[in-house]
């Protein structure tokens, strides 16, 4: 059933709507509503309540949403206000997918230029965050430590209202879809020392380690002596505070370091990297397993836990806005190449563990709690800065859902002269 707009007098939203009409003819079903900044509306065609409320703010914001019709411009229009979603955002990214993904003929690129043309057009205020401007060769030690600092050193405090308790910035481990975020991310935690088999006494090394949740959980749950390091300046200051609060100061540390420049040939028991290796880029992998192969002992292991991408997912093209507003100069792989990689360093790939679902229920915890706290999160940072989390949060959560970014948990040995150290079976893991 097709629901018609409020009547209005507003010419532009009457433009506007003839746009909307023409552009989502064949989306199917509508179940979200448009409401333009005169208050007329464009209802859904759903029996069902909208999921979610398109809220056009000013005449120019189809222009600005659509002029050029890429990612970057449609996320733009939406971090610096050109327009709202009002209710489940994740929904949104169906919408949003079909926008990006439909491939129109001339015919219609022309007749909705003209549409667009129509539209009044305004200079943007690009109060706020900015997009990343990095400089030096693409993976320079540099222009990392630029991009973890356009990422990270936001504000702790920011981050400290939406994450858990322990700020583990990466994907929880759940009991239960209804599991509460702490209890999960406590037992992620636990799983990965479980994994690594971690025993008093042994090295453990850290490579990007936040805000030092899980060598603070090693060096406490299993007595180990735990080095954990991060690029990021802030990151480690609270850290180190965390750990001198909790006693652990004699146990575990952290270190703004570059794991590049760590040269410790068999130093290390085991090393983990959770949520790093995405950043990382195919350009950089080869270092990077060659590396980590290096700090073990032989017989070590390491556990390597981080999104990859299915080869099946369609690829927009142009730049991104994960990489203008969010990670710059982050590069996800599909698995097979990352083991490919690490099996030419000279690991042993010793299990492998698909965590999705688990990361798609993280990004909805994420998601709720960053929204809750929004009137905070603007205060502390600024309205754009919540915008652009908001939107990375939910595009998160869209992938995950739908199977196009993935989340594995990649054991890998260096063998000690063919022996792998491991028992026969993984009963220890669960017990």
């Amino acid at each position: 059933m097709a629901v018609q707009a409020v009547a209005t007098r507003d010419h532009a939203a009457r433009t506007s709507l003839g746009f909307l009409q023409a552009l989502l003819g064949g989306y199917r079903p509508r179940d979200f509503e448009v409401r333009f900044w005169d208050g007329s509306t464009w209802g859904a065609e759903a029996d069902q309540p909208p999921r979610f409320t398109l809220v056009l703010n000013h005449p120019a914001a189809l222009r600005r949403m659509f002029w050029p019709a890429n990612e970057v411009s449609l996320s733009e229009a939406y971090i610096y206000g050109d327009f709202d979603i009002e209710g489940d955002i994740e929904a949104a990214f169906t919408l949003g997918d079909y926008l990006l993904n439909h491939r129109r003929g001339l015919v219609e690129r022309v007749r909705w230029s003209k549409h667009l043309l129509r539209l009044p057009a305004s200079k943007r205020r690009r109060a706020g965050r900015q997009a990343a401007g990095l400089d030096g060769p693409l993976h320079s030690r540099e222009r990392d430590r630029q991009a973890v600092t356009y990422h990270y050193d936001v504000s702790n405090d920011f981050f400290a209202l939406w994450l858990d308790k322990r700020m583990v910035y990466t994907c929880a481990y759940f009991a239960s879809p209804d599991e509460d975020l702490d209890s999960a991310q406590e037992r992620k935690l636990d799983y990965l020392c479980r994994k690594l088999r971690l025993h008093p006494g042994q090295r453990l090394l850290d490579i990007g380690c936040g805000w030092g949740g899980l060598v603070m959980h090693a060096a406490e749950r299993y007595g180990v002596d735990a080095l954990g390091i991060t690029l990021s300046q802030p990151q480690a200051g609270l850290a180190r505070e965390r750990i001198d609060q909790a006693g652990l100061a004699n146990r575990c540390r952290i270190e703004v370091r570059d794991y590049r420049d760590l040269d410790e040939p068999g130093r290390y028991d085991k090393l983990v990297s959770v949520g790093m290796f995405e950043h990382l880029g195919e350009s950089s992998l080869a270092e990077y397993f060659a590396r980590t192969y290096r700090l073990l002992r032989p017989g070590g292991v390491f556990l390597n836990h981080g999104i990859a991408w299915s080869p099946s997912a369609p690829d927009h093209g142009g730049p991104t806005f994960n990489d203008r507003y969010f990670f710059p100069d982050s590069g996800v792989v599909p698995i097979n190449t990352a083991l490919r990689y690490a099996e030419e360093a000279g690991f042993e790939v010793r299990d492998v563990e698909s965590l999705r679902e688990h990361y798609l229920l993280t990004a909805r915890h994420w998601l709720r709690r960053l929204a809750a706290r929004q009137k905070e999160a603007s205060r502390i940072t600024d309205d754009v800065t919540y915008r652009v989390w908001r939107l990375a949060t939910a595009g998160f959560a869209h992938r995950f859902k739908t199977g196009r970014i993935n989340l594995y948990q990649t054991l890998l040995v260096k063998p000690d002269r063919g022996q792998s150290g491991l028992p026969l079976t993984r009963a220890d893991w669960y017990a």
